[in-house]
């Protein structure tokens, strides 16, 4: 067979390797969990929240100085953490809530650099995520210590070298592939009842228990927990 033909043929194997590779990424990642009715209304009903490009902006009723970037779970649609970023805010903290590529923050983990030029007037900055997201937000934490001054972790663990007393890592009981993974013992909250997957609210997730508490309950519990974290002083009083 002549040589031109090998490489043709080489060529167009490569190329269906390719397409197929291609085709698999896609169908993978197009079957995610969308946010629920729940999630949604949060967006429709509240003035304080704005969408600007790849950012939804959850915005407390009086100025402040400190934000939260929240990065969402893998294969999760980013608005299912609407109403738990809406608690947050409302405790006096701007959220910023991260749309990953794919809904996948491991495809942008430095997206955090991009939010905090676009807010000069914030200066208290804090990473926040769940499973993935958290993981995500670690390693950027980890990569940027003189930028962020804690880090907030919800089915997740510390993923890289972020001090463990500047971390807030919350859990769900039900939630044991996290628990075996936390070597540290600073700023660690297990809520009894809780899973991986009521963080958000985009339904049951493949793996994870039943929680045997309600999301909202989980998502209180959580928000009590940050507030605490973020100004223990008026936890204190």
């Amino acid at each position: 067979m002549p040589r031109h033909k090998k490489w043709l043929i080489a060529g167009g194997i490569v190329l269906l390797i390719l397409a197929i590779l291609t085709g698999l990424f896609f169908w993978y990642v197009s079957d995610y969990y969308p946010a629920d009715e729940t999630a949604l209304e949060v967006m429709s009903q509240d003035s304080g929240i704005t969408v600007q490009d790849n950012l939804t902006i959850l915005s407390p009723t009086y100025p402040t100085d400190t934000a939260i970037i929240f990065y969402p779970g893998a294969k999760v649609e980013a608005e299912a953490y609407l109403p738990l970023l809406d608690q947050i805010r409302q405790t006096g903290v701007t959220c910023i809530l991260v749309h990953m590529p794919f809904n996948m923050a491991i495809f942008d983990a430095n997206a955090a650099e991009v939010v905090i030029a676009q807010f000069p007037e914030v200066q208290h900055w804090y990473m926040a995520g769940h499973s993935m997201g958290g993981a995500m937000a670690s390693k950027y934490a980890s990569d940027h210590p003189d930028q962020v001054e804690g880090l907030i972790l919800m089915g997740a663990y510390i993923y890289g070298d972020y001090p463990d007393e500047k971390t807030l890592t919350i859990y769900g009981s039900l939630n044991q592939s996290v628990e075996d993974h936390i070597d540290y013992t600073e700023n660690i909250v297990e809520i009894e009842g809780g899973n991986h997957a009521q963080f958000g609210n985009y339904g049951p997730q493949k793996g994870d228990p039943p929680a045997t508490i309600s999301a909202q309950e989980q998502q209180a519990q959580t928000v009590a927990a940050i507030k605490a974290f973020l100004w223990p002083a008026d936890a204190e009083n």
